[in-house]
């Protein structure tokens, strides 16, 4: 009786226009989720959305050869600096690395998240489940800096080659023009073995996810037919995954993209955009040209996204 009293009592000393307003937005349930994002709103498009017009904008701008000082006119001349024959390398390397990284990924991840999927127990599921996150729980940097001693000459993977007798395997590798390097911690070789280590946990969760949505009855259905496993997997189980497969290869591709510190802990002196943007905008001090190289990735990964969403790839996210 007591606790109905005080209840009464907090309700008629509300003032009149809270408890109005209090009604008005429970019966405009839109208008309560739009001013609850609101705060999250302004923040994304002055902080994120600014940032980005901020440098779109720098990028029109030029940079004087002889002072060095940027010329804020409008002007695309920064942008064909882009077609030279330095910058079109330092583009196609880190598209074909990033290309290669998604590729081998999803090879890796797909038998993986299968076996999660479809024939690992409770139990197993739950140790996989702890052994894809677990890196992730881990330093970045720490892992990268464990790889890199891993790769390097005096390292584990040098020490099996030798063990098996097969160093000269890791000779001929390392001396393959383009892609080696006086070691592993110093080629691309090594570049790529770290991306695809650092991003496969990102491939493997949505693959998982998507064949974790397969009905069973499906699969069922398929075999009461006649199809053989083979068939099965080639014609029902892959072509319902396959958005599981796009939306990992969102994750690897973007990253691998934009990535600057793996290529300059393992890479030598061919740059990939990430080290290019850094480079321009702090020891060379071209603000715009950095610039115009981080619009290259946005527009690249736009052009994705918009395949992968006619692939379906959001329904696996």
């Amino acid at each position: 009786m007591a606790r109905a009293t005080l209840s009464s009592h907090t309700l008629n000393s509300t003032p009149n226009f809270l408890r109005r307003a209090g009604r008005f937005l429970f019966s405009h349930p839109n208008i309560t989720l739009i001013l609850m994002l609101l705060p999250i709103l302004i923040w994304l498009g002055v902080v994120y959305l600014g940032s980005l017009a901020a440098l779109l904008t720098q990028s029109f701008f030029s940079l004087d050869g002889f002072s060095g000082r940027i010329v804020r006119e409008f002007t695309f001349s920064t942008y064909s600096q882009l077609f030279t024959e330095s910058n079109r390398d330092i583009i196609l390397r880190t598209l074909g690395m990033a290309a290669a990284v998604t590729v081998t990924s999803g090879a890796v991840a797909f038998p993986i998240a299968y076996y999660m999927a479809r024939f690992a127990s409770y139990r197993v599921k739950g140790l996989l489940y702890l052994g894809v996150m677990l890196p992730l729980w881990s330093s970045y940097l720490v892992r990268i800096y464990s790889w890199r001693l891993i790769l390097a000459q005096e390292g584990i993977v040098t020490w099996f080659f030798n063990g098996l007798g097969i160093k000269g395997l890791l000779d001929w590798m390392l001396a393959i023009p383009g892609i080696g390097g006086p070691s592993l911690s110093f080629s691309y070789i090594g570049v790529f073995v770290v991306f695809v280590y650092i991003w496969l946990p990102y491939m493997i969760l949505p693959i998982n996810a998507a064949l974790e949505r397969v009905p069973k009855s499906v699969i069922e259905a398929s075999a009461d037919l006649g199809a053989r496993p083979g068939y099965t997997f080639r014609k029902v189980i892959f072509p319902l995954a396959f958005p599981g497969v796009i939306a990992g290869s969102i994750f690897t591709f973007s990253l691998t993209l934009g990535d600057y510190i793996i290529p300059s802990v393992f890479g030598n002196s061919s740059f990939f955009i990430g080290q290019a943007v850094y480079s321009h905008q702090g020891t060379a001090g071209n603000i715009p040209l950095a610039a115009a190289l981080t619009v290259v990735p946005i527009v690249i990964m736009g052009a994705y996204l918009l395949i992968a969403r006619r692939l379906g790839a959001f329904d696996a996210l």
